[in-house]
């Protein structure tokens, strides 16, 4: 697997006419390993992974993944499965497949608006126990957006707080719903959140909260993440009100490293982030428990996409993409990572396979391609 990319680092190492060192490619360049991975034995063997191709334009960008992976000769397969946002349950099925491959890949899938179906996300993250959801919200080179220098990655609960599901109405026209912390699940995910900063030489871990007004509840959450702060005195730690947090994040994202948040500030927040840095078509990210994994579009915002969108076949397949190195990365396979990862930049940078989001009008195939001809 090493020597498919040495050719690729000498010819963009070597002395070329670009005037900037900080020209897109010279910078992959600079950024490849130069030390070989040496795996296990038995380590490149395929891998199953569950597929949900999901709504909307969740086929497109699915369908995306899976070309782009048999151009690679990744070493994985799919177990593919079909799920539907209007599904009373996951089917069983489905969950039986993740817990025996441990890796899923899935599309949105639409949740019904103020009434209908649960969400069936939510459903796969409590069956399955995926406590934190994972998005990297960063600028990609080629891409112009309003702020530079974003690299933040926002670690949410992802199975309590408001997203409980605990709601019922007391009397006509009074509904209550309720809000649950526990000191179990504040610990595990401010503990994911320094474990992820430390093994990837990040350093900062900003705690986002409402504890003026909720004292019990999100007071227990800054406790806990306190407490694990104190063992990881090699990483700043700091607090910040969630109301004020997204003020900070539109003014000056450069600002933020790490955050780790409960539930529903996590949500706002990684979109938040996420539009800042260049859109939700562009953010990858993922659900992890202790046992699985669950890669997806970063942000929650527009997974689905439209129906003219999914006529016109033009969704962006960018965020699912970089959601599949990440997941290539999670499955010990860091050449294929990096060689997937590497063709997106260089397609970005190009700038001339965009879909509409990003300022182009390319089709999901077109971009597709365009990232499969600049593979090494």
């Amino acid at each position: 697997m090493a020597r498919r990319s040495t050719p690729l680092l000498r010819r963009l190492l070597s002395p070329s006419p670009s005037p900037s060192p900080y020209h897109p490619l010279a910078a992959a360049a600079v950024s490849r390993r130069t030390v070989t991975y040496m795996p296990r034995p038995g380590d490149g063997a395929p891998r199953a992974v569950t597929l949900i191709p999901g709504d909307g334009i969740g086929p497109l960008v699915t369908g995306a993944v899976r070309q782009v992976m048999e151009a690679m000769h990744a070493p994985v397969y799919f177990e593919s499965y079909e799920v539907r946002g209007d599904m009373p349950t996951v089917p069983p099925e489905v969950i039986e497949s993740i817990r025996r491959n441990k890796v899923c890949l899935k599309g949105g899938l639409a949740t019904p608006v103020g009434g209908g179906v649960s969400s069936l996300n939510v459903q796969l993250r409590k069956e399955l126990d995926l406590y934190a959801s994972l998005v990297n919200c960063f600028n990609l080179p080629g891409l112009p957006t309003r702020h530079d220098n974003v690299d933040i990655v926002v670690i949410r609960e992802n199975t309590e707080g408001e997203y409980s599901g605990l709601e019922h109405e007391v009397v006509p026209g009074v509904v209550e719903s309720l809000k649950v912390i526990t000191k179990f699940c504040s610990e595990r995910i401010a503990k994911y959140a320094f474990e992820y900063a430390y093994l990837n030489n990040r350093k900062k871990v900003t705690a986002v909260h409402k504890a003026n007004i909720m004292k019990l509840a999100d007071g227990l959450f800054l406790e806990s993440c306190r407490e694990v702060a104190t063992k990881y005195p090699g990483i700043q730690y700091n607090e910040i009100i969630v109301d004020n947090c997204c003020m900070q994040l539109v003014a000056k994202p450069e600002q933020f490293d790490v955050m780790v948040t409960p539930n529903l500030y996590g949500n706002l927040v990684a979109n938040t982030a996420a539009g800042i840095a260049g859109g939700t078509g562009v953010m990858p990210g993922g659900n992890v428990g202790q046992d699985h994994a669950v890669f997806e579009q970063g942000a929650s915002a527009g997974n689905v996409g439209n129906v003219k969108v999914v006529e016109q076949k033009k969704a962006n397949p960018v965020a699912l993409l970089l959601s599949s190195a990440m997941m290539l990365r999670h499955l010990q396979f860091p050449s294929f990572a990096d060689r997937l990862e590497t063709a997106v930049k260089r397609v970005i940078a190009e700038g001339k396979y965009r879909t509409k989001d990003l300022g182009g009008s390319s089709t999901t195939q077109e971009v597709t391609d365009a990232v499969i001809a600049h593979l090494d």
